[in-house]
């Protein structure tokens, strides 16, 4: 996207007073007062001042300056002074005088003042200026220095370039060529060649095939050069000698200079679908994406992976392997885009060898050196995906990744414990493995989200005897002995009268237990005979490192509490169907009703700040009630329902990933009238192997209409916004790009009089939180002629914004300026918001990080929920996250 430059140079306006000294300072003034003089005199011209009267007193008194700063302003000046009359058009007669003194500078034995001559003719577009020092500037070809040599050809290209060029030098292409032929200089020879590429491209290509052989010791300005005109040659000109190019084009690629590298891969790609070519283009990328070091670097050459990846992934696949060495990048967009482009390549081939590689990479992250806890969570969600893929290699891993379900890392730890739960349900035969693994290691899980899963995990997948017993003996052993907390410790609590004395608790002697105190502290205590002992924190904390989660309830997370419920009750449950002994059954059965009413008791005492919350308290009574009586429908629920809609999730999860995967896939389209080549049918004589799979892949694409339709054009067309009437003098159209926080307008401007509009200007202003880059400039349009503007705003809000404004013209019939007042252009950011997807884990990590909520007062007459939701998806061209 084109960008616009934001600097603006301030400079106060000139004076009449200004002007005058200027002109006294050129008239008497010695080289740095000159100097000086041309610097004000040239930023009072950039501001829009005229200073007619100045032009004399330059051509006078500074001309003859021998001054090498002086002579480079002057020659600014004249690029900045008006050069045409502004009513007429045609140039200002004192505008000759400059000639000579251009001349002169031409044929000066100082080569730095011939170069800058020659550069400043380069912006000289006035072809009675420019047609007496032709002779002088095709002279300057000759000389002896590279420097002036190379502004020579610059000068001699822009000439021709203008729309009477080739009457002011109509040899030439020619005389470029035989100067190319000859010259040494690399930035001598890349100005010739790009002469040539663009007024004669014969000439470039003969010079290309001449010097084929070559072309790899070439410098690395003419090997971009070369590369440009391959790209242009081949989109003018189709298929013939692309062999010859595409040779060129490899040799290329061994090029020392990873800029000529990079777009020689770029170029390759887009002249040849053929496995080699791109097989050749993709290990080229490769090979960058080590070498370099800067991340930038690395970034775009994913970018161009991706692309090939998208187009050729048969191919890419057998890459996967390079582009995973690129993880030794430490920084963290470089590795996500790294794991996205191999999550894409995956296959049954690969997958194995990838999964070994990602933990590798895990096993480093846990090293004490290493800091990386964001990139030890992208390693787990892409093993995480690898595994929804192809569960058969979720066995690799598992077991290493449980490990980290106690990480400090709460992102990377809840990512591992969502990835166990789905494994334990995709893959049978690992439960359990996975099961005894979990109840190994549930003690030094901290975080309560993870334990809340890890939980559910053990109620629902804790299938036979022995596994249901340690899943139980494991969750009590967690919570620590019974009760929470005594009467004499929440009568301490309650006094706060001596908060900064340590707190001593009623304890026992025979059975010792920590709790957390109000204050942070802890102390033993038990319900038996009380003695007095105060502790502090650190005194306990080997004991309590195995209650995680009975710190966890007593820091008040009555949420875990009920979790903790829930799990009990389906593990008594199951134990009940799978255990003969009623008497064991129910001494396990009272055993969990005792926590249970442990954990109302604790929540429903002022020993914790905050009581428990109603959602908490329902449920754990809930569970109560059913231990207590038990009905088949009950228990159908609570052991079957449960798991069945977990299920379910998984299926709509994958249907919905399905989905989107046949949305992304492209469109193809083949015309009824469309050519197809049988290569088999041709001569074969002459062509490369690189050249046959070409025209197998060319035949293919053609026969199968595997070219995705460009609905760019189609875009557009619906997102034109008509500014002015059909009857105006003057027709306006506008289409609106929005990207991130620019806008770009590109409007079309047609004069549909028959009479030259001049000093035509779109001037536009904002209303809202836009603000406008460019400062507008003046066009001339020729009658029934149409010209391209464009504008760009500055977005800072999503506030809907309007831009309006006016067409301003002068014609040589009527004095004053004529109006045309256009369309306002209202920015609806509605317009440019389109659906999309995003992770569970990636949404809460955003929604932790970023100030949403924001209350909105809703005036609605729907009553339905659902219906609501639908409603507010329409209307936001949103998309829900989570399957309904």
């Amino acid at each position: 996207m084109e960008k616009a430059c934001t600097l603006l140079v301030y400079f106060d306006k000139g004076s009449p007073s200004m002007a005058n000294e200027i002109k006294a300072e050129l008239e008497s003034g010695d080289g740095p007062a000159k100097a000086d003089a041309m610097r004000r005199a040239i930023l009072l011209l950039l501001n829009g001042e005229s200073l007619p009267h100045l032009f004399i007193t330059v051509v006078r008194y500074v001309q003859s300056c021998d001054d090498h700063a002086v002579q480079k302003l002057l020659l600014l000046y004249l690029e900045t002074v008006d050069k045409r009359n502004a009513a007429t058009g045609k140039i200002l007669p004192e505008m000759i005088l400059i000639c000579q003194n251009l001349r002169n500078n031409l044929q000066s034995p100082n080569e730095y003042i011939r170069g800058v001559t020659l550069r400043f003719l380069c912006r000289l577009t006035e072809p009675e200026l420019l047609e007496p020092l032709v002779p002088s500037i095709l002279a300057n070809l000759e000389h002896r220095h590279h420097f002036v040599r190379r502004h020579a050809l610059s000068a001699i290209s822009a000439i021709y370039s203008l729309q009477q060029g080739d009457q002011l030098i109509p040899d030439a292409p020619e005389l470029v060529e035989r100067a190319l032929a000859s010259e040494q200089d690399p930035a001598a020879r890349r100005n010739a060649f790009l002469m040539l590429l663009a007024a004669g491209q014969d000439r470039a290509v003969g010079y290309l095939f001449n010097n084929a052989d070559r072309v790899a010791e070439w410098p690395d300005l003419l090997q971009m050069a070369a590369v440009d005109l391959i790209r242009k040659v081949c989109r003018s000109k189709g298929r013939a000698d692309k062999g010859r190019y595409i040779r060129v084009i490899i040799s290329l690629l061994s090029a020392s200079s990873a800029a000529v590298v990079y777009e020689g891969a770029g170029a390759l790609v887009s002249l040849s679908s053929a496995p080699t070519a791109v097989r050749a283009a993709a290990n080229t990328y490769c090979q960058l994406l080590s070498s370099q070091s800067d991340n930038n670097v690395k970034l775009i050459v994913l970018d161009r992976l991706h692309e090939l990846c998208s187009s050729h992934r048969e191919v890419m696949v057998d890459m996967v392997m390079d582009v995973l060495r690129a993880l030794a990048s430490p920084n963290v967009d470089v590795r996500r885009k790294v794991l996205d482009l191999v999550l894409d390549l995956l296959t049954l081939r690969n997958v194995e060898e990838v999964v070994l590689y990602l933990k590798k990479e895990v096993v480093k992250t846990q090293a004490a050196e290493v800091k990386g806890d964001e990139y030890r969570q992208m390693l787990v969600q892409a093993i995480h995906n690898c595994a929804k893929k192809y569960p058969e290699v979720a066995a690799l891993v598992v077991h290493l990744l449980m490990d980290f379900l106690g990480d400090p890392n709460v992102a990377a730890a809840l990512d591992v414990v969502l990835f166990v739960r789905e494994i334990i349900e995709t893959n049978p035969k690992l439960r359990v493995s996975m099961i005894q693994r979990l109840i190994d290691i549930f003690y030094q899980i901290r975080a309560s989200h993870v334990c809340s899963c890890s939980l559910w995990i053990l109620g629902e997948y804790s299938l036979s005897l022995p596994e249901v017993e340690s899943a139980i003996s494991t969750i009590k052993q967690c919570l620590g002995d019974l009760p929470f907390y005594t009467v004499s410790e929440e009568r301490e609590t309650t006094d706060s009268s001596k908060p900064s004395q340590p707190v001593v608790s009623s304890v026992t002697v025979s059975s010792r237990r920590p709790a957390v105190l109000a204050d942070g502290t802890y102390a033993t205590q038990s319900a038996a005979t009380e003695i007095a002992v105060s502790a502090p924190a650190s005194a306990l904390g080997s004991l309590a490192s195995t209650q995680n989660l009975r710190s966890l309830i007593l820091s008040g997370d009555f949420f875990l509490a009920a979790v903790v419920a829930c799990s009990l009750t389906k593990l008594v449950l199951r134990l009940e169907e799978i255990q003969p002994a009623k008497v064991e059954v129910n001494k396990v059965s009272t055993e969990a009703l005792l926590i249970m009413v442990s954990i109302l008791q604790l929540g429903q005492s002022s020993y914790l700040p905050h009581p428990i919350d109603n959602d908490s308290y329902d449920r754990i009574v809930l569970c109560v009630r059913l231990l207590c009586n038990t009905g088949d429908d009950v228990r159908k629920v609570w052991l079957q329902s449960c798991r069945q809609s977990f299920v379910n999730m998984l299926a709509e999860k994958q249907f919905r990933e399905t989905e989107e995967m046949k949305a992304k896939a492209q469109i193809t389209y083949a015309q009824p009238d469309d050519l197809i080549d049988f290569y088999h049918l041709k001569s074969r004589k002459g062509m490369s192997q690189l050249e046959l799979e070409d025209a197998v892949q060319d035949d293919l694409k053609a026969a199968t209409g595997q070219f995705t339709k460009d609905a760019d054009d189609t875009d557009k067309l619906n997102r034109i916004l008509q500014l002015t009437g059909f009857s105006d003098p003057v027709y306006a159209e506008a289409f609106v790009t929005v990207h991130h926080y620019d806008i770009v307008l590109d409007v079309t401007v047609v004069n549909r009089t028959k009479e030259t509009l001049q000093n035509l200007c779109l001037e536009l202003a904002t209303m809202g939180d836009l603000k406008l880059v460019d400062r507008p400039q003046n066009y001339t349009l020729a009658p029934e002629s149409s010209k391209q503007i464009r504008a760009n705003i500055k977005v800072s809000s999503t506030e809907t914004g309007v831009i309006f404004g006016n067409i301003v013209y002068e014609t040589s019939n009527v004095m004053e300026r004529s109006v045309v007042v256009l369309n306002d252009i209202h920015i609806d950011i509605m317009d440019y918001i389109s659906p999309a997807t995003c992770a569970d884990v990636a949404f809460r990590n955003m929604w932790a990080e970023f100030e949403w909520e924001n209350k909105v007062a809703v005036n609605t007459v729907i009553q339905d929920e659902k219906e609501f939701l639908n409603h507010i998806i329409k209307s936001t061209n949103m998309k829900c996250l989570t399957p309904p």
